[in-house]
């Protein structure tokens, strides 16, 4: 207790105090302190756990935190170099919510783990630490340390162990730093990208170590699928589980005799998408017939997947204000006429996407004040389907989840009839139609994680969404960096667990400044990698020229004229998933544009193969995939190096060539 001076007894009210008194009342009391004794001590069981996985191959550790304490927790952390264990701040990448303190430290705020119980965080660091050291933030005044000590995790080995060994209890240490102003945001880094790699390369040295002999290829490409879609949420958090592999999972006894295993939504990485119609198909009123007559000749082509349009009845013609979800009678044929074209699709070996329009609904009725949406039909919703921030339908639904299409009322996909209702269509449409994959439009209308709930209901062998915002300007001219805007694609990606693909968006951008402008340097980011999406996660990049949307008759976003072949000469060799526009295979393209499948499939290049850019300067961009496929676009010149490999021209246009290993 303090007493401050002004409630002690004064000099006139203690009258009769003693000589001794008399001498200290010049003397100005400041106060003291009374200690009191702990009446009660309650002893909280709260656990931290570390885990840490070495490459092997490049010989860095992946350390994953995890604890069950509430709250938000800052994890304070560091990494040393020897026994002294001296603080020192590792190179990026760094996880999310990371800030740089002082210069001496790093901080980072721990992730929430699904179903809330704790929170974690992943930290990729470099080999040549030996240790890492952390304390626990909980508030401005309470830190959590090991007696008085910093945690301290050994990185020598590969163990999962508790912070500290036999110490689970926490001493709460109040400590007072005054830290806004020394603290500075750490930019963000495409950490999900490291971390897929890093993990890739432990499966493929645990494979190659320790099962050569016994593991076969597809067994090792069903393993990386299952990392992979743990590896989905490394930007953000490995939410649910520790992402270690261990022998005992990679290895088998026995040699594997299953085909590769088929990732949902995502298929198996060779595909090769075609679009399958333009803005003006729905025109004839028969074109699932006219497409009919084409499968032989487009699975001949060497396509795997073909996008069809959208199936429902609809306010435009086109297919994108759908009205009565089940009412399959559109301007592109009927139904009899749809199922009859998926049955000809399949006989050819192709699969088949459904062009899914899960954003908005266009509604049947007016409401008392003259609104449209009472929906009908087999889903007759009412206005509580639609989100409430949309001021032009009046919904009496939560607020929307994503940014709005004003032109049809947006659905609230929080309300879980909604939700119920559309897995129901969906699997109705897989059943009944026999679609294999979605397309999905205007995703970002809705919470990437409705998708995956979408997805984990109906199992599609592929799935890919379009995300599509506009990339980033100064002064009307395209920015070299357009990190921010393939982030953002990124970030939908995850959310859906990386369950589905998104078109690569920023591929495309940079292609078009690229290619009108002579300025081939664009197609390399600061890193050296492929500057879209497919440079940082390929396996989930579908890479496209062009669409209905952005050519045919509406040309929103028209690809250069006449540069169109140099963009499938890049889309068609690099990693990705690439999706061929119908009005350019059937033109004067389509054996220029066969030649390229060709060698793909040829080749075995797919979407996840790895490509070294040799070339990115102002007239041409030259690069080598997977050691196999040398290609360069541009006017400039490129030849392919001869040291180690002999390469034959294979397909070659205006402005661009392909040559393959022999």
């Amino acid at each position: 207790m303090l007493l401050k001076a002004e409630e002690l007894p004064s000099k006139d009210q203690d009258s009769n105090s003693d000589s001794k008194d008399a001498k200290q009342e010049n003397k100005h009391v400041q106060g003291f302190y009374q200690e009191q004794p702990i009446t009660k001590q309650v002893v909280i069981q709260n656990s931290a756990t570390v885990s840490v996985t070495k490459c092997f191959k490049t010989a860095k550790n992946l350390l994953y935190l995890e604890t069950d304490l509430p709250g938000e927790v800052v994890v304070h952390w560091g990494v040393c170099r020897d026994d002294a264990k001296n603080w020192e701040i590792s190179a990026g990448p760094y996880p999310p919510e990371t800030t740089v303190f002082k210069n001496r430290a790093l901080r980072t705020l721990l992730q929430p783990k699904d179903g809330g119980d704790g929170c974690s965080g992943l930290f990729t660091l470099g080999k040549e630490f030996i240790g890492f050291l952390f304390v626990l933030k909980l508030n401005e005044n309470t830190w959590l340390k090991c007696k008085e000590n910093d945690f301290y995790i050994p990185l020598s080995s590969s163990i999962s162990f508790p912070a500290q060994p036999g110490q689970r209890q926490f001493e709460g240490v109040p400590v007072s730093e005054k830290t806004e102003e020394a603290n500075q945001e750490v930019s963000q880094v495409p950490y999900t990208d490291d971390i897929i790699n890093e993990i890739r390369n432990l499966v493929h040295d645990i494979s190659s170590e320790k099962s050569r002999q016994t593991k076969t290829k597809e067994a090792q490409e069903s393993i990386l699928h299952e990392i992979e879609k743990l590896a989905a949420e490394a930007y953000s958090i490995f939410r649910t589980s520790i992402p270690t592999s261990t022998e005992e999972a990679v290895s088998e006894s026995e040699p594997q005799e299953t085909p590769t295993k088929i990732c949902s939504g995502t298929g198996t990485g060779f595909e090769i998408l075609l679009q399958g119609f333009n803005w003006e198909s729905n025109k004839s009123g028969r074109w699932y017939m006219e497409l009919k007559e084409k499968a032989l000749e487009i699975s001949s082509l060497g396509f795997t997947v073909i996008w069809l349009p959208p199936p429902t009845e609809s306010v435009s013609p086109e297919g994108y204000m759908p009205k009565d979800l089940y009412n399959l009678n559109s301007r592109y044929g009927n139904i009899d006429e749809l199922k009859d074209l998926v049955r000809s699709l399949h006989e050819v070996g192709l699969k088949i996407l459904g062009d899914a329009v899960l954003n908005h609904r266009c509604a049947h009725y007016q409401n008392q004040n003259g609104v449209w949406n009472i929906f009908g039909g087999r889903l007759n919703w009412d206005d509580r389907a639609i989100v409430a921030d949309d001021p032009h339908f009046q919904g009496r639904g939560n607020k929307s989840s994503g940014d709005s299409f004003h032109a049809a009322p947006n659905i609230d996909h929080s309300q879980e009839f909604v939700r119920k209702d559309l897995k129901e269509w969906l699997c109705w449409l897989r059943d009944e139609i026999g679609y294999d994959g979605w397309r999905l439009d205007f995703v970002r209308g809705f919470w990437g994680g409705y998708v995956k709930d979408y997805i984990d209901a109906t199992e599609p062998y592929f799935a890919v969404g379009e995300y599509w915002d506009s990339l980033s300007y100064t002064y009307g001219e395209m920015d070299h960096n357009q990190d921010a805007h393939r982030q953002r694609i990124i970030d939908w990606i995850n959310a859906t667990n990386g369950a589905a693909g998104a078109f690569d968006v920023t591929t495309k951008g940079i292609l078009h400044s690229a290619l009108e402008r002579c300025e081939y340097w664009r197609l390399s980011d600061q890193k050296g990698k492929p500057p879209g999406v497919v440079g940082w996660w390929p396996s989930r990049a579908v890479t496209f020229i062009e669409n209905h949307d952005t050519g045919s008759t509406q040309g929103h976003w028209r690809f250069p004229y006449g540069k169109e072949m140099q963009g499938y000469a890049y889309i068609l060799t690099h990693p990705g998933t690439p999706a061929v526009f119908y009005d350019h295979i059937f033109s004067h393209y389509q054996s220029e544009i066969a030649s390229l499948i060709s060698l793909r499939n040829r080749k075995k290049v797919q979407c996840r193969s790895t490509v070294e850019i040799t070339k990115a300067e102002r007239d041409v961009y030259a690069a080598i995939v997977d050691e196999k496929v040398a290609m360069k676009i541009g006017p400039g010149h490129y030849e392919p190096p001869s040291e180690s490999q002999r390469w034959v021209l294979a397909v070659e246009g205006k402005d661009y060539k392909v040559w393959e290993a022999s």
